[in-house]
């Protein structure tokens, strides 16, 4: 990632983990008996129910979101102990969590401040569910051990989603989607919601004592400074296609998925580049085959952006200093 106009700033970092905190422990009772959020999300399009094409292939996800982190120990006691991944390989300096040995977040200790609340970077990443059950299973595990890092839930029609903060401020997003089969498209734009969602009915509801299945790396999504330009970088270039757009927000998707990556401009309009390397380090989009990244390659290129190689994969980062990483997916298991 660009170290540019980068500056260290602990009393803006202590204030934001502050504000985080006292925000989290008046929303920690709630997280077992109370339904947060209210809203709708939704587009005034109308058209035939096809999803918007993307430049990226169908078979497009996310991989391993990378984060950049001032306390290690607690980092990888958050996402290990709390979330229940699994440490895949740690070093000095560095942990792997996943499951199913893939790696879904990366732990890199750093020396540099916490970004403030008006900086680019993330604003969370996103844990998909492969079931319900899955999903209240770890609801209930953070209910016990991190009450405080609950931050909200909402109904967005297609999926079911729940908010945390983990201990250095970084959003976590833990969600489950509904069958595609009930989606609803209209000229390119899926129809998304924002309702109130009670997380004590959801656990009543979908509980059991049953192993829960692994997650994935659903979705990113990062706070920038202008929409236009992610729109430029992220659709025009990178490749993915808009799926929705609400005030301040834009949503990006590859295969007909609702959005792998979404930007919005709420806390950072006018923002320029990051100025610090804390947070998010980068995160990964996995295509298919080495030529889909190498057609990825091409566009960035064109386009004027430095594009650092490695073997198949490639890294560059956005307008605002955010390393985005593209690989060839690793075959999975049949």
């Amino acid at each position: 990632m660009s170290t540019t106009s980068r500056t260290r700033r602990p009393s803006a970092a202590r204030r934001r983990a502050g504000d985080r905190r006292r925000t989290a422990l008046g929303a920690a009772a709630a997280l077992l008996v109370v339904a947060v959020g209210a809203g709708a999300w939704a587009t005034t399009r109308a058209g035939d129910a096809t999803s918007a094409q993307a430049l990226l292939h169908d078979d497009t996800r996310l991989g391993t979101v990378e984060l950049n982190v001032t306390d290690l120990d607690a980092q990888r006691a958050f996402y290990g102990d709390v979330l229940g991944l699994d440490v895949l390989e740690e070093t000095d300096g560095t942990v792997a969590l996943g499951a199913d040995d893939e790696v879904l977040v990366r732990l890199v200790r750093t020396s540099d401040a916490l970004p403030a609340p008006d900086d680019a970077g993330l604003y969370h990443s996103a844990l998909l569910y492969p079931d319900e059950a899955s999903l209240a299973a770890v609801l209930r595990r953070v209910a016990a051990q991190a009450p405080a890092s609950y931050q909200g839930a909402s109904d967005h029609t297609v999926s079911q989603a729940f908010y945390f903060a983990d201990p250095e401020g970084n959003g976590v997003e833990l969600y489950v989607d509904r069958p595609r089969s009930g989606w609803t498209w209209e000229d390119g734009r899926v129809r998304m919601g924002s309702t109130a969602l009670d997380p004590g009915a959801f656990v009543a509801q979908h509980a059991t004592d049953q192993p829960r299945r692994a997650p994935t790396v659903g979705h990113v999504h990062l706070q920038v400074g202008d929409l236009d330009d992610a729109r430029r970088f992220y659709v025009d270039t990178l490749g993915f296609a808009v799926t929705s757009e609400v005030d301040g927000a834009l949503f990006m998707a590859a295969g007909g998925y609702h959005h792998h990556l979404a930007t919005n401009t709420w806390r950072t309009r006018g923002a320029g580049p990051r100025r610090t390397a804390s947070g998010l380090g980068s995160f990964r989009v996995l295509l298919p085959t080495a030529a889909k990244v190498d057609a990825v390659a091409e566009r960035l290129a064109l386009a004027g952006h430095d594009v650092q190689r490695d073997g198949t994969g490639l890294t560059v980062d956005d307008p605002w200093g955010n390393t985005v990483s593209v690989a060839a997916a690793p075959s999975r298991a049949a």
